[in-house]
């Protein structure tokens, strides 16, 4: 049977506190001072950091117990406390946590094992470990934590003295060295392996401290693959980066949440923060990563046409080459040369429409209309698609985001499209909303793209999302997008395999520069081979279009050899030609490969990418 914490990371991804020492710092207790003692001096300032995480949005609150065993308690004439101290720990965050959140009991090394082999320094750790986690059991700790583990020694102690604690959950928890992040995430993976054999196995391993958000994401993809166990990252707050000849400390809390997104992509099954982070960077984080986390999840997606009525008929689809000109040239495996055009801010379509008219007297088959990208908040996407289909007489892919409205909604927009005429759906998850203008959004994220793909598949058989019928079937052509640099490339392989089996009948990829990666994600997923890809071309403006592409942009991988070619045009006139050559040249290495191109309109110049197509 599953103890909360194992079905927590089961369901969820279950987000962390951030550091208890640092926000003790900031109230004027300094290090000559044991932090720890302050459960007992000072309880209300260390359930008011507690309240303060939990307002932030922590699910799980951790104790103020990491130094809390013997030997680092002494060092203050506090050896005789102990128990005490660590059972007045766990009672504050017990108040705080209520029933609804876990908490943690965290403990730390107890700083005496250096060799790993002395039998007596051993059997005194486990003594001293056994007495402190004794004191948090008694008072009702969900599980524990070991953290900063950084010796195999410790580890070993650790496991011999959880046997006397069979039935209590605990996390593995390991510091990875900065100076040595290949050798450490080495060290990493052959301990959490030792950890999971043992006799009584963590629920879960994790990393923290050591490293900031980058250096700690990049370890992730290394031990990731190889962890049998559920990994829960904790990274400090950042460390300086020099930028133009400066020490730049990279701390904010939206940089934090930049690489906590990127980790839970990765398959980060809890986020939380180390040393230097605050309510200010979980508040943050867990903004974004919650409704991210519901998209990206594995029962997010799962859609299923209950039959109230076994009597409701079921239509036949109607074949793709009858549901839109698109479509004809899809089933017909026509080469396809989309643009996308971004709808505006304001509502004044004019300058659009002016837009559409141009790629349509250039050839263009369809201009592509994002929905909302990056979270911004713009014209209907729906409206744009009407108005450029009637007025600038062009065929339209408009994407449809699953994070602005809930089921019931989506249905609606899928059915407006459908009496519009608007039949070329491309589905997507969408960007959380701290990515965008409007950062205190809710995202709602009832399904994701998979989970839509269903849907509109149902709909092309004349059933609603209950199984009850619509009277008639629309004629949607399904799409899907897909990210050929994803980090985490076994799941990107996997979720597209899922959408071709939802019903997508074409991919269009993110902006691709580096065509050998396009080519082997192709060959990766089977379903590939029976539908059209269309793949992204970005055509770069500048060489800080290039910059901002390769750094801001998740899913862009811009190569060195690009870089270098922007850099060396010495004019920004020279640069945007240099980024149209760069682009023409992408489409031909690939026009005998994949379905088509959709070309991007940097900065909405879309004389630029028809540049690319002449």
């Amino acid at each position: 049977m599953d103890n909360k914490l194992s079905k927590a990371l089961k369901e969820r991804v279950l987000i962390f506190d951030g550091a208890m020492g640092t926000e003790l710092y900031k109230r004027n207790f300094f290090i000559n001072t044991s932090f720890e003692n302050l459960s007992l001096t000072s309880p209300g300032i260390v359930r008011e950091i507690h309240e303060s995480y939990r307002k932030a949005g922590a699910e799980v609150l951790t104790t103020n117990t990491y130094c809390a065993n013997f030997p680092q308690l002494n060092k203050f004439l506090l050896g005789d406390k102990v128990k005490e101290i660590n059972a007045a720990s766990v009672r504050i965050a017990r108040e705080v946590a209520g029933e609804d959140l876990l908490v943690a009991g965290s403990v730390g090394p107890v700083g005496e094992f250096l060799a790993g082999d002395a039998k007596g320094d051993l059997s005194r750790i486990v003594e001293y470990l056994s007495r402190q986690i004794s004191a948090q059991r008694e008072e009702g700790v969900d599980f524990l934590i070991f953290e900063s583990l950084r010796h195999p020694g410790d580890l070993e102690a650790l496991l011999m003295t959880m046997k006397e604690f069979p039935s209590l959950p605990f996390v593995t928890s390991f510091a990875l060295d900065p100076a040595d992040p290949v050798s450490s995430a080495k060290k990493a993976v052959e301990m959490i392996a030792r950890a999971a054999g043992a006799e009584h196995a963590p629920d879960a391993a994790g990393l923290n401290c050591g490293m900031g958000p980058e250096g700690m994401l990049g370890a992730l993809e290394t031990i990731l693959p190889q962890s049998p166990l559920p990994l829960i990252a904790q990274p400090n707050a950042g460390m300086p980066k020099r930028v133009d000849n400066r020490m730049i400390y990279m701390c904010s809390p939206e940089y934090f949440t930049t690489y906590a997104v990127r980790m839970l992509q990765l398959g980060a099954r809890g986020l939380g923060g180390c040393c230097g982070t605050g309510p200010g960077h979980i508040e943050d984080m867990a903004r974004s990563v919650k409704p991210l986390a519901r998209a990206s999840s594995g029962s997010s997606h799962v859609f299923s046409v209950s039959r109230e009525d076994p009597a409701v008929p079921v239509l036949e689809e109607a074949p793709l080459s009858e549901r839109s000109a698109f479509g004809a040239k899809l089933a017909a495996g026509k080469w396809i040369t989309n643009i996308e055009i971004t709808p505006p801010m304001g509502y004044s379509l004019e300058k659009t429409l002016k837009s559409a008219r141009a790629c349509a007297e250039a050839g263009f088959d369809a201009v592509n209309i994002p929905d909302g990208p990056r979270a911004s908040s713009r014209i209907s996407a729906m409206v744009a698609a009407y108005r450029i289909k009637q007025e600038a007489k062009i065929d339209v892919v408009l994407h449809v985001c699953c994070r602005d409205r809930n089921l019931i909604g989506l249905q609606s927009e899928l059915l407006g499209c459908a009496a519009l005429g608007i039949h070329n759906l491309l589905f997507i998850t969408g960007d959380p909303p701290k990515l965008g203008n409007y950062p205190f959004a809710s995202g709602v994220f009832d399904l994701d793209s998979i989970g839509m793909l269903k849907v509109q598949k149902n709909l092309n058989r004349g059933l609603d999302i209950g199984g009850k019928s619509i009277g008639e079937k629309t004629f949607a052509v399904s799409g899907a997008g897909a990210d050929p640099n994803a980090i985490d490339m076994k799941r990107e392989i996997r979720r597209t395999q899922e959408k071709i089996d939802a019903g997508a009948e074409f991919i269009t990829t993110q902006p691709v520069f580096d065509i050998e990666p396009l080519l082997r994600f192709i060959d990766a997923v089977p379903g590939l081979s029976g539908i059209p890809v269309i793949a992204g071309i970005w055509p770069l403006a500048s060489y800080r279009n290039a910059e901002f592409m390769r750094n801001e942009v998740p899913g862009v991988v811009v190569p060195d050899s690009v870089m270098e070619r922007m850099a060396r045009a010495d004019t920004k006139e020279a640069q945007k030609e240099e980024g149209i050559a760069i682009a023409r040249e992408a489409v031909e290495a690939i026009r005998n490969k994949v379905g088509g191109v959709q070309v991007s309109a940097p900065f909405g110049n879309v004389n630029t990418a028809i540049a690319v197509v002449k």
